[in-house]
């Protein structure tokens, strides 16, 4: 057993933390989204081949799933200030060995580095419960938790235009520069959170998590590359089982596990933790097929011909609107709790890939049906921490919320591997080469409104506690500090 023990409280100011720690996120994210404009490009730029060139992708995905659980269980025990500080001197040395990079390896090892940033989220996440009032925790907590879908919208317009009018190299040295300032402003506006767990660090735990993980999401990741029924994707997937399997007995048994299974298998975080996947498959949808469909040339009938830059401007609305929504979907899970909030994100988000059908013709129409779906991500991942944290100890609010982040990375890896897959199926030619056709988009646009109507299925069965929910989620820290 693990209790919590007090950390010598330092003066806050509310308003600064939120800036801070929401910021964080949204730089974390925007690591996700940093070289979608230079994917293309790549085998050219490193001097290797378009499959290879694809792990600039895939490391900074491994490694943020990976961090996410893991550092969160850091954090609970040795101060979450301390590893959100780690978090952003790991992101600054990869930032940095992106910048100096020329060849595959270096690029590879600094995007890994990059990708453990997304550690950063579910710190922030409980930090706020640990050092804001109450009545701030809610819409702090909404923002902070929507930033992964406002960094990765933001992400893309900086990043497209900083490709096209610089050397790319830039990017990079752009965010370790980022990330060196965000860490001083950590350091200066965002004190200590007053609890601690006591206990030690699951090393073994951490270790098996790892490898399981890492099998589960290659084999996911590479699945359509090297055939879905071929040995090493299957093989991968049965070691992703076993590992897991494995894993999860050990954890069982042992006395300081990284993850509680027995609190994950309570039905309220059980099922939030499985909405997070499915709510985090039909965000990514949108994310991956729209840039797409907004580059494809006119002459194909349905494309519209815009520049990567032009491209990347269209696709911001959607994370303004989400950074302006997600206090009011805050407001809904105060006055009628957060599964509420998590069911009506999940239905707009249906209602969202419904318009896509109707509205995919023109770039203004593909600016609405994102707002939209944007919208119902802001209502479903600001909920999702609170039911979290209504359902866990104090003291386990880090490694809860980073597992509840590791679910959302399931998600997203997922609806790549699937929504790659059909539009690599549904093709028309141009010329020499073939581009995703029509109906491909459609499909995955009900696909998106399918997996989203799942979802409002699966927030359905969450216990209904949810006024109680948001009480405990934001109850003072001091009470269970003293």
């Amino acid at each position: 057993m693990t209790t919590p023990v007090p950390v010598p409280q330092q003066h806050t100011r509310p308003g600064a933390v939120v800036a801070v720690l929401a910021g964080a996120g949204i730089v974390a994210a925007l690591m996700q989204t940093l070289v979608v404009p230079l994917i293309a490009k790549f085998p050219e730029l490193l001097g290797t081949t378009p499959g290879n060139a694809s792990w600039v992708v895939t490391a900074t995905l491994l490694a943020g799933a990976v961090a996410t659980p893991v550092t969160g269980r850091l954090g609970d025990l040795y101060g979450k200030r301390r590893l959100m500080l780690v978090c952003i001197g790991l992101l600054v040395a990869g930032s940095v060995i992106c910048a100096l990079a020329g060849s595959l390896a270096p690029m590879v090892i600094g995007r890994a580095l990059q990708g453990t940033s997304m550690g950063i989220i579910p710190l922030g996440i409980s930090m706020m419960r640990d050092l804001l009032p109450p009545e701030k925790v809610g819409s702090s907590v909404a923002l902070m938790s929507s930033s992964l879908g406002i960094g990765g919208a933001l992400g893309l317009p900086i990043a497209a235009a900083i490709a096209q009018n610089t050397d790319w190299h830039t990017l990079f040295w752009g965010s370790a520069v980022l990330s060196i300032l965000l860490g001083i402003l950590i350091v200066l506006f965002v004190p200590a959170a007053p609890v601690r767990t006591e206990g030690r660090f699951d090393y073994i735990g951490a270790v098996g998590l790892c490898a399981g993980l890492v099998a589960l999401l290659i084999g996911v990741s590479k699945g359509s590359d090297w055939g879905w029924t071929s040995g090493s994707t299957l093989g991968l997937f049965a070691a992703a089982v076993v590992v897991l399997l494995v894993w999860g007995l050990f954890e069982l048994r042992t006395g300081h596990p990284l993850v509680d299974l027995r609190t994950t298998a309570k039905r309220q975080v059980l099922l939030t933790n499985v909405a997070s996947v499915v709510v985090g498959f039909a965000m990514y949808a949108q994310s991956l097929v729209s840039p797409q469909l907004l580059q494809l040339p006119e002459a194909t009938g349905y494309g519209l011909g815009q520049s990567m830059v032009a491209a990347g401007l269209w696709m911001a609305p959607a994370g303004l609107v989400m950074m302006a929504v997600s206090p009011l979907g805050a407001k809904l899970s105060a006055a009628r709790g957060p599964k509420i909030s998590l069911l009506v994100g999940s239905v707009i988000i249906a209602v969202g890939y419904a318009l896509a059908l109707a509205l995919m013709g023109s770039a203004w129409g593909l600016v609405v049906f994102s707002c939209v779906i944007s919208v119902g991500v802001a209502f479903a991942y600001g909920a999702m921490p609170a039911l979290i944290m209504g359902a866990v100890p104090l003291s386990q609010t880090a490694a809860a919320n980073g597992f509840n982040s590791l679910s959302r990375a399931v998600g997203t890896a997922v609806s790549a591997a699937v929504m790659g897959v059909v539009l690599a199926q549904m093709t028309v030619s141009m010329g020499s080469f073939s581009v995703p056709s029509e109906k491909g988009f459609r499909t995955t646009f009900v696909i998106g409104a399918a997996v989203a109507l799942v979802a409002a299925l699966v927030v359905l069965a969450i216990p209904g506690r949810s006024r109680k929910s948001v009480a405990a989620a934001t109850e003072p820290v001091l009470a269970e500090s003293v």
